[in-house]
């Protein structure tokens, strides 16, 4: 008997195809003989001619699967018995049938013999490997239980029995301890195959042996005749116990052998000693599995994708619902208005884009209303007729928005206007903007203690928006209801809408809330509170400042006399020199004419304006010249006349209680009253370092006439130029005013104040101020200490000023501003040297100078600013460095700044520009938006000076376009940030703009 085993590679499935086509060829050899004709083509399982060929019997019935789950379908069972099936087979085909079935090794292909016991041929599927085993020819017949085969012929029981009822009861008791064997664990069984002793054994030898794979070769580990025994628990490792085969073929089994996989053909594993299975079941069992394989290792990978496909379809639908039902509650819900304007009225969230359909300003509307309030239709009499858009929070509030008509062909500005009414006294209307999501930063406004530039950088409560002292937390002395974003947005609040504003208190938001109190907002003119509001936008940034604050309608060169644009010339091309003793009796004639003279000693100063402080007076609200310390100051004024100097004078409205005219003030009802009290009664209140004084009541026909002579008699008496007006703040008015005309809030008491006089008193400067005064009236900043902390404040104030919409703003003194006794700016102890060893203990007139380093630093800057103020000369410091480099910085600001100042004058009356810019208004870019210790002189000049102690270099930021350097001469590339850019003391870092082509 001959054994064979193959080697197509590590796929199993490659084999059975092998031994399909063995089994071919053994059926299409069987099909020749039998009819007498030569060998043909083999043929498959699976043709017609194979399929219809009834003398090929099915595998028998006991071939069934291994480890089959409950939910696989199960094939069913084909086999007859043989007895069964030979009856009902024709005489003629029984007849036909067979005595032995026989193959010739030619059948299968190409034929070598490299040995003699190894034959290989060269089937069209791939390689076979027969080895020869050498006991074969003794015996045709199996010699073992083990290899007891099924055959179709005719033969005796000791070779081969028919299965079926004929069956003996050894036999059966045999084959079922073989099935419940393959239920437990079958795992492998090699496969035997007929001997072949009609092969050709000098054709085979014709192969050589070293062509043979070395482990198909014959060995004796490889096979073992049919009485060999094979214990298995010694081939099987752990893996293979695991390891399942889908179907499983009948096998005799003859004491404790254990089954192997019938896909293994490994050569450490492999063992012939199993039972020979007929050739047609041989080829119905290898059908079977050739099916079953594929679907059995796809089975695993299938279900595990399609699993995770359905998983993840099923979370992909949950999502879109979700996001749909979000979606549909935040845009579904969400109406639009003039086109740009997006409002959610249940979230009362408003959104406005630009024409790029960019989303510029996000609102939350009326934040007091808790949770969701419903929003319903105004009844048809509190409608209006102009297309505004009435909605209602019944009890709470009404709302109105409409679209203000604008030219187009003028500029691209589109302005929106926003109308609260409270319903209720308790309730106030409240609007929140949120700069988080937006990514915007705001500026304008006003400063504070805590905010300095950009606004949103800051926090402040809701605090009354009202001028005052900003280092109490209030708002400072100049304010505009004007807000504007870095993506083009603007808020411009109405004037009379009791203003609350605070900046992230909360949240990264900016709020504004309209309610009434007892001291701001006092007198109520409505019945509840109210909120007006207009937001503008526009194409960017810089162009919409531009169209807010033009005055190409009503340009501020309108009205003003050839006296007015010449004081205007001279406050930008010459200094002002501020005499401000901190005590009366220092102010004398002879100190003014002392201090004049070290002026014209200096040698590089032009003269420009002396102002003199409220000492002029004995007391403050005498509004005479106090004769007893200035006897001669008819000559004193004459003399500062003829050496080119001009006199200001201080006025301020209040009435100091000591003063001569007090008495006079409240016979005739000149005074603001108390409210709520007698008219006669004046209320009172504290100013610098008065304990009491009344404040003219400039709305009483009476008091202004009475104030105009009093000043036109000093101006006649002493030939004075000019007045400066030093209002105070909303918080020196006293607290319960009451005014012969009703106010709206206590600072619009400055602008009447202002306006009243402006065009019968030449005036060069006002204290506070809430709106643009008239040229050429300069807006002061508030006083600042002569601190190194004070100097870094300088510019964030002076831009806030500018793009509030004051283009002619007046600085403090260089080296910082001299207290008083009583003042409410600053402590006496926060004055003084800041020099532990005594270097910087000067003194000028008993008052201790700034510190050298902070005053050449000041002065540096002060060099690029509209107007330069000095109250401390540096001739005072006897430094000879110090005196250099304010001759040198006196040259700059003659030969560079000035005709720069005059140049951008023009354009600020008639544009409203500033004189001092914020980067972002010369050129775009987003890291402009953050500078603020740099600024710009119109669009030509970018000064970047040092405002920190003991340092020599800086960063600093040259916007977009071709610059050179100030302290070199070098072209500098804009758009860019230069490090570490070297500063040394007596410089200050400054670049010019030059034409891009200046570069080659």
């Amino acid at each position: 008997m001959m054994k064979f085993r193959t080697c197509f590679g590590e796929v199993k499935v490659i084999n059975f195809i092998l031994i399909s086509h063995i089994q071919s060829r053994l059926c299409d050899r069987h099909a020749m003989e039998d009819k007498g004709r030569p060998s043909v083509a083999a043929q498959g399982l699976n043709s017609p001619e194979i399929r219809t060929n009834a003398t090929i019997p099915y595998v028998d019935e006991f071939v069934e699967l291994q480890h089959v789950s409950a939910d696989e379908p199960i094939r069913p069972k084909r086999t007859k018995d043989v007895e069964v099936a030979i009856e009902n087979v024709p005489d003629t085909v029984k007849e036909s049938r067979p005595k032995d079935i026989k193959l010739h090794a030619g059948d299968l292909g190409a034929i070598h013999s490299p040995n003699s016991d190894t034959i290989v041929v060269d089937t069209p599927e791939g390689t076979l490997y027969i080895t020869l085993d050498p006991d074969s020819s003794k015996s045709s017949k199996p010699t073992s239980p083990s290899t007891q085969s099924t055959d179709i012929s005719d033969g005796t029981p000791s070779t081969s029995k028919a299965f079926g009822a004929a069956e003996s009861s050894d036999l059966i008791m045999m084959e079922k301890e073989a099935q419940e064997q393959r239920r437990i664990g079958l795992r492998r069984n090699s496969i035997s195959m007929p001997t072949l002793p009609n092969l050709d054994m000098d054709e085979l030898k014709q192969y050589p042996q070293d062509q043979i794979p070395e482990h198909h070769q014959s060995s004796a580990s490889g096979f073992s005749d049919g009485d060999t025994t094979v214990d298995d628990a010694q081939v099987l490792s752990d893996d293979d116990r695991g390891q399942k085969s889908p179907l499983r073929s009948p096998r005799r089994k003859i004491g404790a052998r254990r089954f192997r996989s019938e896909f293994s053909m490994d050569d450490d594993e492999y063992s012939p000693s199993n039972s020979v299975t007929s050739v047609n079941s041989l080829a119905s069992l290898l059908k079977e599995k050739l099916q079953s394989i594929p679907q059995k290792m796809r089975k695993k990978p299938t279900d595990y994708k399609l699993r995770a496909f359905v998983g993840l379809m099923f979370l992909a639908v949950v999502f879109f619902v979700g996001f749909a039902y979000v979606l549909y509650h935040q845009q579904a819900l969400t109406k639009a208005y003039f086109d740009n304007v997006q409002f959610n009225e249940p979230k009362r969230m408003i959104r406005i884009f630009n024409r790029d359909e960019v989303e510029i300003l996000k609102a939350r509307l009326a934040v007091t209303i808790q949770g969701k309030g419903k929003a319903y239709p105004c009844l048809p009499e509190h409608r209006r007729s102009d297309g505004s858009v009435c909605l209602e929070w019944l009890h709470d509030l009404r709302f109105y928005l409409k679209c203000l008509p604008h030219d187009p062909g003028v500029d691209n500005t589109t302005c929106y206007s926003i109308h609260w009414k409270a319903l209720r006294p308790d309730f106030s209307p409240n609007d929140c903007f949120d700069w988080s999501d937006t990514k915007v930063h705001w500026y304008g406004g006003g400063q504070s203690a805590n905010l300095t530039w950009p606004l949103n950088t800051g926090s402040i409560d809701y605090t009354p928006f009202v001028t005052g002292d900003m280092q109490k937390s209030q708002w400072g002395n100049v304010l505009t209801r004007y807000l504007i974003n870095s993506k083009g947005a603007a808020i411009i609040i109405d004037d009379e809408t009791p203003l609350q504003i605070s900046v992230n208190r909360g949240g990264r938001e900016i709020c504004l809330r309209g309610q009434y109190d007892d001291f701001a907002y006092a007198n109520r003119l409505t019945e509840f509170a109210e909120m007006r509001y207009n937001i503008c936008t526009s194409i960017d940034m810089k162009s919409l400042h531009s169209s807010i604050h033009s005055h190409r309608r009503a340009p501020l060169w309108d009205g003003l006399k050839p006296a007015d644009m010449q004081t205007l010339e001279s406050l930008i091309s010459e200094p002002v020199w501020q005499i401000a003793p901190r005590f009366k009796h220092e102010l004398q004639a002879e100190t003014i004419s002392k201090y004049t003279e070290d002026v014209i000693n200096l040698g590089f100063l032009k003269q420009g304006h002396v102002l003199i402080n409220e000492f002029w007076q004995n007391e403050i609200g005498d509004l005479t010249v106090d004769t007893s310390r200035f006897e001669t100051l008819n000559i004193t004024i004459d003399k500062l006349h003829r050496r080119g100097f001009k006199v200001v004078f201080t006025v301020q409205p209040f009435i100091s209680t000591e003063s001569k005219n007090f008495a006079e003030t409240v016979q005739k009802r000149l005074l603001i009253s108390e409210r709520n009290s007698d008219r006669r009664i004046p209320a009172l209140t504290r100013f610098k370092s008065l304990a009491s004084a009344g404040v003219l009541d400039i709305t009483n026909n009476r008091s202004v006439p009475w104030i105009t002579e009093k000043l036109q008699a000093v101006i006649d008496t002493y030939h004075i130029d000019s007045f400066y007006f030093d209002l105070g703040t909303a918080y020196n008015m006293p607290h319960y005013y009451q005014c012969e005309k009703q106010l709206i809030n206590p600072d619009q008491y400055k602008t009447v104040f202002t306006k009243t006089f402006e065009k019968s008193l030449s005036i060069i400067g006002v204290s506070s101020a809430v709106s643009l005064p008239r040229p050429p009236i300069f807006v002061s900043l508030p006083p600042f200490e002569s601190t190194w902390d004070a100097l870094r404040l300088v510019i964030p104030t002076m831009l806030t000023y500018g793009v509030n919409g004051f283009p002619f703003v007046m600085p403090g003194a260089v080296g910082g501003d001299i207290y008083w006794p009583g003042s409410e700016q600053f402590l006496p102890t926060s004055k003084g040297s800041l020099d532990p060893s005594g270097t910087n203990s000067t003194q000028d007139n008993g008052i201790d100078l700034p510190e050298r380093e902070l005053y050449i630093r000041w002065l540096q800057m002060a060099t690029f600013l509209p107007v330069m103020k000095f109250t401390h000369l540096p001739s005072k410091y006897n430094d000879e460095r110090v005196l250099e480099m304010a001759k040198n910085l006196t040259l700059l600001r003659q030969k560079l700044v000035t005709p720069l100042l005059l140049k951008y004058k023009r354009e600020a009356l008639e544009e409203g520009l500033p004189l001092i810019r914020p980067l972002w208004l010369v050129t775009g870019g987003d890291s402009s938006l953050y500078v603020q210790d740099e600024f710009a002189l119109g669009d030509e000049i970018v000064v970047a000076p040092i405002v920190h102690q003991g340092e020599t270099t800086r960063e600093v930021y040259l916007p977009a376009g071709l610059w050179q350097d100030g302290i070199d001469g070098s072209l500098r590339k804009g758009n860019r940030w230069m490090h570490e850019y070297k500063v040394p003391t007596d410089k200050v870092a400054y670049f010019l703009r030059k034409p891009d082509d200046m570069r080659f």
